[in-house]
């Protein structure tokens, strides 16, 4: 039964109900007709309430009108049966089932306080103002109803102030809430316990039962109040998940487009409050409904700066348009992939930090390009099998991250690898430029193995393999023997350090413990060079001396001066100690000086 068909059937019944409550001794005068209705009434009471039937039996006077039509009165029968009881004063009662189409009712009739005192029109908008704005229940009940009173419903400001009121107490709602959330901690500091639940959010359900105007109005209200943007957040998704899952026949393409673009300009600009497998499933269903493309960038770019908590699933978003040719939308990944490095570009032209503070809360940490990195080699391996794929397709996936998201390479090799076992007639020119995409030595011992005897591979790249796979092999020996030679090596070339490839395979903690144990054993060797020198000073002042006892008169008259310096210079007064133990003394202090400083 459609609309008009039940019309019909309430204004026979409304026909047949009215000869209860109208006057039987005085028969009718005047027969109105509300859209295909018929309501047999008398005009005084019409009249002495409606400023618009009074002018239209004012003006039809002399040819004593007794047939008048309503066109589109606001609530069709149902409505006027309420307003000709009030003109009756036939008690009824006003509830915000009925309240929406009493005020449009009365303002089409002109039912106001200018032709009666306390008319219909002052007594629906005193219920609208007292009783439903003070409920955000009935403001939902009542914007239902306005539904099918528009534009008459928002011109007289009805549906307006129903979202500010539901805005407002949502906003009331929130803040009672928060501080039912306040306690004091241990040393009588007043904090938030955010393990409490939140009851401030109980109106989230009450919203979805709105139409997607009326609700993308109240958003944008509840926004202005300053509702939290995770409440937001939950009430999108909740919409969402209840419009876009009914049963509804395929004339809805055009409305649960319009759902879907409405969600998409309301989502709050912080991040990670609505999960991001909802911005996911919004992008599948944006792109299956052919939505705007500001639309789908929008949603990519939002996508982009939190793909790090994604998944592999949320990836893998099918082709729905016609002419596809790939199985999965690999281009709208690519777009996202380059939206997350691009943020990261951004940022380093923006803020001139040292890559050792890449984990600042400015970038994008290392942890997240690690897990983004990670997924996209798994999704290049889902995606690798598609016979359709385009190489031009797989390497702007793969070359989308900067250089150094990958720490290891095994991700991307397996990957390319089902890539060249699906794509066995790729040219060997292509095969080149994809394996220029692994860095051999990043690979693990395992891998590097599998991949060389990978028959699969280009020749150059099974020969950088091997050579990095001997290297790996070299440096474990050095590594193994490097403490049993190191004193003899260290004997023979003191000043040699460890480089090459061996120091580039130790850890900067290894290689800085190794340094120091360096420049202990280089200061040793300096002592001992020291304590040397000073035996072979001692050795030659024993042996001067000697000389000078041994040697004749002669020689001694030909070095008169030295000798008298000599003799003047041993000399020391009574108490004072010997050449040799003053000698002796000076290395001891020498020894004690090269020890301190090796310590």
């Amino acid at each position: 039964m459609d609309k008009h068909q039940q019309q019909l059937s309430l204004a026979k019944s409304s026909g047949q109900s009215c000869k209860e409550w109208i006057f039987r001794d005085v028969p009718s005068d005047i027969t109105i007709q509300v859209n295909g209705g018929t309501f047999a009434l008398h005009k005084f009471p019409l009249v002495s309430r409606s400023g618009r039937m009074r002018k239209l039996v004012s003006e039809h006077r002399d040819s004593d009108i007794s047939k008048v039509e309503l066109m589109n009165l606001p609530g069709g029968v149902e409505s006027f049966e309420l307003a000709a009881k009030f003109c009756y004063g036939i008690n009824f009662e006003i509830t915000s089932l009925n309240v929406a189409q009493l005020c449009c009712v009365s303002d089409y009739l002109e039912m106001t306080e200018e032709f009666s005192e306390d008319n219909l029109g002052s007594c629906a908008e005193e219920y609208l103002e007292s009783i439903v704005c003070k409920n955000l229940q009935m403001c939902v009940e009542v914007l239902q109803q306005c539904e099918n009173l528009l534009p008459l419903a928002d011109e007289l400001k009805i549906v307006g102030r129903c979202i500010d009121a539901i805005a407002s107490k949502a906003c009331a709602e929130q803040i009672a809430s928060s501080f039912s959330r306040l306690e004091y901690s241990s040393s009588d500091r007043l904090h938030m316990n955010r393990q409490a639940k939140c009851k401030g959010d109980w109106w989230i359900e009450d919203l979805s039962v709105i139409r997607i105007d009326f609700y993308q109005r109240l958003i944008i209200a509840m926004k202005c109040r300053g509702v939290r943007p995770e409440s937001i957040g939950a009430s999108l998704l909740n919409y969402a998940q209840k419009e876009l899952t009914k049963k509804v026949d395929s004339v809805s393409t055009t409305h649960e487009r319009m759902v879907v673009e409405t969600i998409i300009s309301l989502l709050p600009v912080e991040k990670l409050v609505v999960p991001i497998s909802f911005l996911f499933g919004l992008l599948r269903s944006a792109v299956m409904l052919d939505c705007t493309i500001a639309c789908r960038l929008d949603l990519e770019r939002r996508i982009g700066s939190q793909l790090d908590i994604a998944t592999i699933d949320d990836l893998l978003i099918p082709s729905f348009r016609h002419g596809y040719e790939t199985l999965f939308d690999v281009d709208t990944i690519h777009r996202i992939l380059v939206n997350f490095s691009q943020q990261d570009d951004c940022v380093d032209d923006m803020d001139d930090v040292s890559i050792f503070e890449s984990d600042s809360l400015h970038s994008p940490s290392q942890s997240a390009l690690l897990e983004v990195s990670k997924l996209v080699d798994n999704y290049l391996a889902e995606i690798a099998p598609d016979a359709n794929l385009k190489l031009a397709q797989f390497m702007a996936i793969a070359e989308a991250l900067p250089a150094h998201a990958r720490t290891i390479h095994d991700g991307l090799y397996r990957a390319i690898d089902i890539y060249l076992k699906t794509h066995q007639d790729i040219q060997d020119a292509d095969k080149k430029k994809l394996c220029k995409l692994i860095d051999f030595q990043k690979l693990s011992q395992e891998v590097g193995a599998h991949a060389a005897q990978n028959e699969r591979l280009p020749l150059q790249s099974m020969i950088q393999v091997l050579y990095f796979e001997q290297l790996r092999l070299r440096n474990a020996l050095c590594c193994s023997y490097a403490d049993d030679d190191h004193r003899s090596v260290r004997h023979h070339q003191p000043w040699q350090i460890c480089s090459g490839v061996l120091g580039s395979a130790m850890s900067p903690r290894d290689n800085y413990a190794s340094l120091r144990r360096e420049n202990r054993e280089l200061k040793l060797e300096l002592s001992r060079i020291r304590m040397r020198l000073n035996d072979l000073e001692r050795e030659q002042i024993y042996m001067k001396r000697n000389m000078a006892k041994s040697h004749s008169h002669k020689f001694m008259s030909s070095f008169s001066k030295i000798g008298k310096l000599r003799i003047f210079r041993q000399r020391s007064p009574r108490g004072s100690s010997s050449p040799s133990r003053q000698s002796d003394r000076t290395d001891s202090k020498v020894i004690e000086r090269t020890c301190a400083s090796v310590q």
